[in-house]
């Protein structure tokens, strides 16, 4: 079949006539009124030449005259890839000879550059590809645009926009005229300035409604009104760009939601089984602490409704200190912002919430007074204690060996764990207390580069010895230099895992380090004992570091002996000012430098129980595909304990939803922006800040790390794969624990997120390297080779 009608086109037959193609016959069969016309099919395409005869035949039965020709790909308006202007459309066609012309023309942009590029970008498979046209009869508008059902902007659901201007609908989506733009909400617009009347605006809601409906998601119209003021529908796919909403609640006032993923350097999507693993882990936590904040998953990602802290009086008072130490800069910036949203402002009934949440944390309290004071006055005797613990931690999460059958795994994992590690936790509070509290105390007498110079090049640190271990690897890898630089990690990782690997220490090395990777707090995420290209990928990078005096030992050796020194100068100086405050300083900041590195040994250690989870998880699922229940064991990642339990016990099929999920995932794993903040009805509450101007070729951020280099930029988006020369700039979204490596060639940071006492910057100023964080789109500004000029202590980013 190679010409079909557009009216019996129906939503299943994307293979055969493409995307746009089928979304116009679904508009015709929804009832909508769409240009009449007919589609050449992908199997004209695959056989490589127009067959005339039957093109003219369906010409002629259109009635000839001028035709719209445009592409309809096999890939094209997907639900996450819009495709939008990636292939040729051609206008106003009038004849056989340039009709056959202009199919030709849609055919060969299948293959343009642009597209091959957009392919490429959103990590879409070429195999297979094919292209359909769609052959429309021309409509001659006196105006036409584009309706979005959802603002594409802020991302709020509720209003919809308008771009529309005279002529051809072209002129609006190539950006080559100025337009009328239109913000529809509950009150259509009534003024008549632009090209549109008022009626004009309601019809076009009231399609946008009732197409919104239909499709199930916020759409992207093309729409053309003629001379008789008929209004044609050209195009509808759905939005592709718009982060997804939190799930709908039954309350009446709106509620903000703050994203939580980045505090641990992630904003990658969490599988659904991490999903439900942090979101009980997080609550518990936060409760231990007296506050109760419901974890939400929005887009896969862990988002906290902070709503009812918002508008209760006693907890917005603090709320925006508090997101100082691990949320950072933007995250106080739009809470800022909501607290002054008369829709959030304190309501009657919240006190009582706010007195039981204090009850709570007084519950803690005294554990906490007791744990921080001991630790500030026995800092070694308390990191013996918290290293004691965490051992004790790593024995304990063992599974035993009497497992058998994926029943007893499945209780082993499900068994509770009240285990409060008080001797591991309040070392680590302590040392951020003590690290944080100076900044108030010498307000005014030493700026914050001065205070964060002292921090620099602290002991203590697991995440500091494991990039340090690697790097004495390194170092001794002798005659293997070559091998390691010049085979791809992921062979190398291949060959360490089926021992056909030299001997080179990484055996020993993953048997300590083995249980962390990316995004290690996600359940569903490989460790790099499972895959170690990410280990290897790492050391190549080491092995470029020529000069000894930039090898990481030295530059921390260095940062150390540097911030001990300035920490001595800082005292003496706010000594002289401030006697009382500049004592109680040092003393903080002395005992920041023994027990602040501690902190990532608390992830560390909670990262052996997810190791056996994980382990245990995969061999239930390995089980479950034995039986026909999975497809593969790593499916187990897309389910939840309780649908585990439902599948090993009642032999329920849920293959189907763990496809859905994983496709989501995928889809999800290609987003490069994730909102800071979001109210209940989509808004992104940083895009409706005011915006702030910075001088040309300057990005504002904030600084985390003091010092200044001029380099060549890195934007790296996976750290498994990254090639980072010695002097390099690394650009990120973000870093955890499993990106550090990186920082050893690196010779400055910066990133999209972050806190000052987030790991990324707190190993960046131990390893003595300059840090800006909170760069609004640091990745898609900057691009690779460019160079930059990073000033940790002004908090920009030049680029030259």
């Amino acid at each position: 079949m190679r010409v079909i009608g557009l009216s019996e086109l129906t939503a299943d037959m994307t293979d055969l006539v493409g995307g746009k193609a089928a979304g116009l016959g679904a508009l015709i069969r929804h009832g909508e009124r769409v240009p009449d016309g007919f589609c050449l099919t992908t199997e004209a395409h695959r056989l490589g030449v127009v067959p005339v005869a039957e093109v003219v035949a369906a010409y002629e039965r259109l009635g000839a005259g001028r035709v719209a020709v445009r592409s309809s790909a096999t890939a094209e308006d997907l639900p996450d890839a819009s495709f939008a202007g990636q292939q040729d459309s051609v206008l106003d066609v009038t004849g056989t000879a340039e009709l056959v012309a202009a199919i030709e023309k849609c055919w060969a942009s299948l293959h343009s550059d642009r597209a091959i590029a957009y392919r490429r970008a959103h990590e879409i498979d070429e195999h297979g590809l094919a292209m359909a046209v769609v052959v429309q009869r021309m409509v001659t508008p006196v105006v036409a645009g584009v309706l979005y059902t959802a603002n594409p902007l802020t991302g709020r659901r509720d209003e919809m926009v308008v771009d529309a201007a005279p002529g051809l609908g072209t002129a609006v989506v190539d950006g080559a005229t100025a337009v009328d733009h239109y913000v529809l909400d509950d009150d259509v617009a009534r003024d008549d300035t632009g090209c549109l009347a008022p009626a004009h605006l309601a019809r076009l809601r009231a399609v946008g409604q009732r197409l919104a409906g239909h499709f199930g998601c916020p759409q992207d119209i093309e729409w053309a009104l003629d001379a008789d003021d008929v209004l044609w529908l050209l195009q509808s796919r759905p939005i592709t760009s718009l982060f997804p909403p939190p799930p709908a609640t039954d309350k009446p006032l709106p509620r903000v939601y703050l994203e939580f993923g980045h505090v641990q350097g992630m904003l990658r999507p969490v599988t659904p089984m991490g999903m439900a693993t942090l979101r009980a882990q997080i609550t518990a936590m936060l409760a231990a602490l007296g506050v109760r904040v419901e974890i939400v998953d929005i887009g896969g990602r862990l988002y906290g409704d902070l709503t009812d802290l918002a508008r209760d009086r006693s907890s917005r008072r603090r709320l925006v200190k508090l997101l100082a130490v691990d949320f950072g800069p933007r995250a106080q910036a739009v809470m800022r912002h909501v607290l002054a949203d008369p829709r959030f402002a304190p309501t009657a009934g919240r006190a009582g919430r706010g007195r039981a949440q204090g009850a709570a944390s007084l519950r803690t309290a005294g554990r906490a007074v007791v744990g921080i004071l001991r630790a500030l006055a026995r800092p070694d005797t308390a990191r013996t204690r918290m290293f004691a613990a965490i051992e004790q931690l790593r024995a304990r999460s063992a599974a035993p060996a009497d497992l058998r059958t994926a029943a007893d795994r499945l209780r082993f994992l499900q068994a509770p764990d009240d285990d409060r590690a008080d001797a591991i936790m309040w070392p680590i509070v302590a040392g951020m207390l003590a690290a944080a509290l100076p900044a108030a105390l010498l307000k005014g007498v030493a700026e914050a580069d001065e205070i964060h110079a002292t921090l620099a090049g602290m002991p203590h640190n697991v995440t500091i010895e494991m990039d340090l271990a690697l790097w004495r690897i390194a170092q001794g890898v002798g005659e293997h230099r070559r091998l390691l630089l010049d085979t791809p990690p992921s062979e190398l990782a291949a060959r360490q895992l089926d021992g056909t690997l030299p001997d080179l220490g990484i055996g020993a090395f993953l048997d300590n380090y083995g249980h962390r990777g990316v995004a290690e707090v996600d359940l569903g995420v490989p460790r790099w004992a499972e895959d170690p290209t990410p280990v290897f990928a790492a050391l190549a990078n080491y092995l470029r570091v020529t000069d000894p005096e930039q090898g990481p030992d030295r530059r921390f050796q260095q940062a150390a002996a540097a911030a001990e020194t300035a920490l001595e100068e800082l005292v003496a100086r706010t000594r002289r000012r401030r006697p009382v405050r500049g004592t109680i300083a040092g003393f903080l900041l002395r005992r920041a430098r023994s027990l602040a590195g501690l902190r990532e040994a608390g992830k560390f250690a909670g990262l052996y129980p997810l190791r056996e989870s994980r382990r245990q998880l995969l061999l239930i699922g390995a089980d479950l595909r034995g039986t026909g229940l999975l497809d593969r064991p790593d499916d187990i990642m897309f389910l939840t304990l309780d649908e585990v339990h439902t599948v090993v016990h009642q032999g329920v099929d849920l293959r189907g939803a763990v496809a859905a999920r994983r496709a989501a995932h995928r889809r999800e794993l290609r987003r490069r922006s994730v909102p800071v903040a979001l109210l209940s009805d989509g808004t992104d509450v940083e895009t409706t800040l005011p915006a702030t101007a910075a001088g040309d070729g300057t990005l504002a951020g904030v600084g985390a790390a003091a010092g200044r280099v001029t380099g060549p930029a890195r934007v790296v988006h996976d750290p498994g794969s990254a090639h980072v020369e010695p002097g390099d700039v690394l650009v990120a979204a973000t870093t955890d624990p499993g990106w550090t490596p990186l920082f050893l060639t690196a010779a400055a940071l910066v990133t999209e997120t972050g806190a000052v006492m987030a790991h990324g910057p707190t190993v960046a100023r131990e390893y003595g390297i300059p840090a800006v964080i909170c760069v609004p789109d640091a990745t898609r500004t900057i691009t690779t080779g460019q160079l930059v000029t990073v000033d940790g202590g002004a908090g920009t980013v030049t680029v030259h």
